[in-house]
């Protein structure tokens, strides 16, 4: 996989950063097929101004439109869409353009924060006003070099400071999203699970995704929701085997399997035991204390 440097000789006067439009590719894309996968050594930020877009960050699928972000760290693997058109502006940055406080303060590696920004409309108009200044400045060749990289630190570090407040609050906001999700699903489970062991059939009743579903399941308990749905329908049958005299039969038809002989082998993928051997060996252990 290629590893692509920061193009430096397309950056008005040789400085650490660039600001572009994306439908002019050479201005912006290095020199490599784009819808190949491939990784960066420096950041990149898209701002959309029409969309949908499919882009591919660390193998997980975003899908962009008007007024969305994508920021993309160095180090990411990312892979653009072949098909779609991308149209807005891009901002690429070298991570050693910026000094070292500035790079601490404005989270510049947060790989732990999402790379597809939603930002409200005020957000949106606050961050496009300070990028058009940041072009502005990074296109007007009147200023001494020096000068010139001088003002454009300051103006971006403007700008990341806006980006990267949007960034933490747009994870914080996920951070709730998903916790609620997870309480939604949790006591959608508690209530179904006798008869619903279906994840896409608990993300529809819920209004989310199977995608963003997993995702709060996952954050929440380091399980799939099927997992979790598992763990709860193996619950609920060894409490029934251990506590009634019910037929394996009707232990089985009580978590929502009308089948015997599914019951037992679910039972046994998950606990390596026979339902019938299960309180077998529960009896006798309570008999012996």
């Amino acid at each position: 996989m290629r590893t692509l440097p920061f193009p430096t000789a397309r950056s008005v006067g040789g400085v650490g950063m660039q600001v572009a439009t994306m439908d002019d590719g050479t201005a912006w894309r290095a020199d490599a097929p784009a819808h190949r996968v491939h990784r960066i050594d420096f950041h990149v930020v898209m701002f959309f101004s029409a969309g949908p877009v499919r882009h591919m960050i660390d193998f997980a699928e975003y899908e962009a439109t008007a007024g969305d972000v994508l920021w993309i760290r160095p180090g990411q693997v990312h892979r653009f869409s072949a098909r779609d058109g991308y149209r807005g502006t891009v901002l690429t940055m070298q991570p050693g353009f910026l000094p070292r406080p500035v790079v601490e303060a404005t989270g510049l590696y947060r790989y732990d924060l999402p790379p597809l920004l939603r930002p409200a409309p005020d957000e949106l108009d606050a961050l496009l006003a300070s990028l058009t200044q940041l072009r502005r400045e990074y296109e007007d060749t009147a200023l001494p070099p020096a000068l010139h990289s001088s003002v454009l630190r300051h103006q971006l570090t403007a700008f990341l400071l806006r980006l990267a407040h949007l960034a933490a609050s747009s994870a914080e906001a996920e951070r709730h999203r998903a916790d609620t999700t997870f309480t939604l699903f949790r006591d959608a489970v508690e209530r179904g699970f006798a008869t619903n062991h279906s994840v896409s059939a608990y993300a529809d009743a819920l209004a989310v995704s199977r995608r963003t579903l997993v995702r709060a399941v996952r954050a929440a308990t380091g399980q799939t929701p099927k997992g979790f749905i598992d763990r709860r329908v193996v619950l609920e049958a060894k409490r029934l085997l251990a506590h009634t005299d019910l037929p394996i039969g009707r232990v089985g038809a009580a978590v929502g399997f009308p089948d015997a002989a599914n019951f037992s082998k679910f039972f046994h993928q998950h606990t390596d035991m026979t339902p019938a051997a299960f309180r077998t060996e529960l009896r006798q252990g309570a008999g012996a204390g």
